[in-house]
């Protein structure tokens, strides 16, 4: 080894960041900026200086130390980011200095996430942008922009002059997925269980925003008598399979999140989805979300013909307990977005 690479990697050892590290479950209180190892640049991947980056359900969960078996501590949690370019390899389509966002692909989980001044993340899961939008709403967008759009999409093929029914509209993907729906020239029915939001879903473009109660399925009936053409499922197993008797045959439910926590379901049988119908689900990852759809919602954004939904902003990682704290006390409708350089 010569000299000079030795200095070169002597150096890179040595470099630290700040980053919100966990060892094992916690409390909010206990997450603190700690000192730890700076990522170094491998092959395949892409060093990112951490503008912004939500936060989400699941890494509450992960703190609460209840994530699945693809999960291990120590973890700088974080599913999600959008940032600058810092390092590439050569031949990389990305250029350093480069605006660009990251989720999913094992972030927070089988690998280092965005909790951090720094996330070396895999260039297949990195989305080049061309904003100059602030960071706080780039910075919300990544993961709840790549879910509603991959369930719609991938999940529901959606079309110009559908009605889609959103089932769970006040959580952030519900929110989004209705942003996204009437961009894409659709018709959105959406809910709530809470009446004070419901002004909230009109607000981000639902068509009908209807309260989540014992009138619901009729209510809808009167909206679509022949059947919606496309539901998207956030509630859970609890309402999947009288939501399916809601669409019309050759209509589509993709099955996305379980607001009540039911993920599975005992005892399932074919014969419970109604003849004609298909029930898809949503599960993807950052391919599923093309720069071009990603950077067109950016621009409709800047022209302010779209809104995004931000519970609160937060500055700086020693901000981040707070921040999952009113994420997890559900008084907040939309997303909870961290800071880290206004830059």
């Amino acid at each position: 080894m010569s000299k000079q690479n030795k200095e070169r990697i002597d150096k890179m050892a040595q470099e630290t960041m700040q980053a919100v590290q966990l060892t094992g479950p916690c409390e909010t209180s206990e997450m603190k900026p700690t000192t730890v190892a700076k990522p170094v640049l491998k092959k395949g991947y892409v060093l990112i200086k951490v503008k912004a980056f939500g936060v989400n359900e699941s890494e509450v969960t992960s703190r609460k130390g209840q994530s699945s078996s693809d999960f291990t501590y120590p973890r700088i949690l974080g599913i999600e980011g959008a940032g600058v370019v810092a390092e590439v390899n050569p031949g990389s389509s990305l250029k350093v200095g480069q605006k660009v966002a990251t989720m999913m692909g094992g972030m927070g989980r089988a690998i280092d996430g965005s909790y951090a001044e720094y996330t070396l993340v895999k260039e297949a899961n990195v989305i080049p942008l061309e904003t100059n939008l602030p960071w706080k709403v780039v910075g919300a967008l990544p993961e709840m922009l790549q879910t509603s759009y991959g369930s719609l999409v991938e999940g529901l093929h959606l079309q110009k002059g559908n009605v889609v029914f959103i089932h769970g509209g006040s959580s952030t993907v519900g929110l989004m997925a209705t942003v996204v729906a009437k961009m894409m020239g659709a018709t959105v029915i959406t809910t709530t269980r809470h009446e004070d939001k419901l002004a909230i879903l009109k607000k981000f473009g639902a068509d009908y925003a209807l309260l989540d109660n014992d009138d619901l399925y009729k209510e809808i009936k009167q909206i679509a008598p022949q059947g919606v053409d496309k539901m998207l499922e956030l509630v859970g197993f609890s309402a999947l399979f009288n939501d399916l008797k809601l669409i019309h045959q050759g209509g589509y439910a993709c099955f996305t999140g379980a607001l009540d926590g039911q993920w599975t379901f005992n005892n399932f049988s074919p014969f419970m989805i109604p003849t004609g119908v298909f029930l898809t689900s949503y599960a993807g990852e950052a391919k599923d979300l093309p720069a071009k759809a990603f950077n067109k919602v950016l621009a409709e954004i800047a022209k302010q013909d779209l809104q995004v939904p931000i519970a609160k902003v937060y500055h700086g990682l020693a901000e981040v307990g707070q921040a999952q704290a009113n994420l997890e006390s559900g008084k907040f409708i939309g997303k909870h977005v961290v800071v880290l350089d206004e830059n």
